[in-house]
């Protein structure tokens, strides 16, 4: 059983920001961020020829129906999801480059390293941002504390060898009760013995519509000045569209209540302005032709508005810390609050 160690565990915070919400103040005087995030998990997944005990049963499209194999190979499971690395991901591609858009690519190591040509486009041609999604797309909940740490060295190394990009953001999901917090450390570590970036922020949250700041129970003892904190940019469940399997999810598989749902979404986000709006993709999911097109109308739509500012976590996030520098005590850092 995982060890809970005091000095990595995030306060949880019911109060956040109140009535008034809070502005983001986004470049151009934009009204809304919009963050299309692409999860690219395929081969990642469990398999016996990856030396799993059994084949993966979460998140392809036979949804609960589909089970799993003990032992050996499913091959209705692995083929929809090479179908996600072999069509669906250049479909999405496709869509955004019709937009001009940039997006955040949260890549599992083990799925670029068996597809390079796709990481190779995202960094060198697209633009896309590479966060850090774990090595392989496995639950790493019970890991100690060393194995936990080592964990997010090698999956930030592997993505920096695979891609030529080193992730400054993370989102695993699966991870230790100890991971988010350890976060900053890990990172900070890996700067002084590597000289890679520091940790940019973290989207292992899931409570607001804007980025905030948390301060860091270890350094609780440091002088102020001294105090680093994190960026938190919150990720979200119900617009994700794997919600196409599970319950309770978007009920016509061939998507039109999903591009309603991302539609109310972005109105309402829109009209309160100042906050951001995340679309979680997957391209065995919404690479399929059907669900493609629920996507395109919802890109369509808000194409066609004043005010909106799609962009990458990265960029979210640089922009934060420009116009909210961290300060002790404060969610919204230099802001207050």
């Amino acid at each position: 059983m995982v060890q809970i160690h005091d000095q990595y565990q995030l306060p949880r915070d019911f109060e956040g920001f109140g009535i008034d919400s809070h502005d983001c103040q986004w470049p151009n005087q934009a009204r809304i961020a919009v963050s299309f995030v692409l999860n690219y998990e395929e081969g990642g997944e469990r398999s016996v020829l990856e030396g799993d005990a059994h084949s993966e049963p979460y998140l392809w499209e036979k949804g609960s129906s589909g089970g799993h194999r003990e032992g050996a190979r499913y091959l209705n499971a692995e083929q929809d999801f090479e179908y996600g690395s072999r069509v669906g991901v250049w479909r999405l591609m496709r869509l955004f480059r019709e937009y001009g858009w940039k997006i955040t690519i949260y890549a599992v190591a083990r799925a670029m390293e068996l597809n390079p040509k796709f990481g190779e486009y995202c960094v060198k041609e697209a633009g896309h941002e590479i966060a850090n999604h774990g090595l392989r797309w496995l639950d790493f909940w019970d890991l100690d504390i060393e194995k936990d740490r080592q964990y997010v060295k090698d999956s930030c190394n592997k993505l920096k060898k695979i891609t030529g990009e080193f992730p400054v953001g993370v989102y695993f999901g699966r991870s230790t009760p100890n991971t988010p917090g350890m976060l900053p450390e890990i990172y900070k570590q890996m700067h002084k013995e590597q000289g890679t970036p520091k940790l940019l922020y973290s989207s292992e949250c899931y409570n607001d519509d804007v980025p905030y700041w948390v301060d860091l129970p270890y350094e609780k003892d440091l002088p102020d000045s001294e105090k680093e904190g994190m960026l938190l940019v919150p990720y979200s469940y119900d617009t994700n569209d794997g919600k196409f399997h599970m319950a309770p999810g978007f009920t016509s598989s061939a998507g039109q209540l999903y591009t309603q749902y991302l539609i109310s979404t972005f109105d309402s986000l829109y009209r309160e302005g100042g906050k951001m709006m995340n679309i979680p993709l997957h391209s065995r999911i919404t690479g399929k032709a059907g669900r493609s097109e629920a996507l395109r109308e919802f890109c369509e739509y808000i194409s066609k508005k004043e005010g909106v500012w799609v962009t990458t976590r990265r960029e979210i996030a640089e922009h934060y810390r420009g116009r909210f520098p961290y300060k002790p005590g404060s969610r919204t850092g230099g802001g207050g609050g």
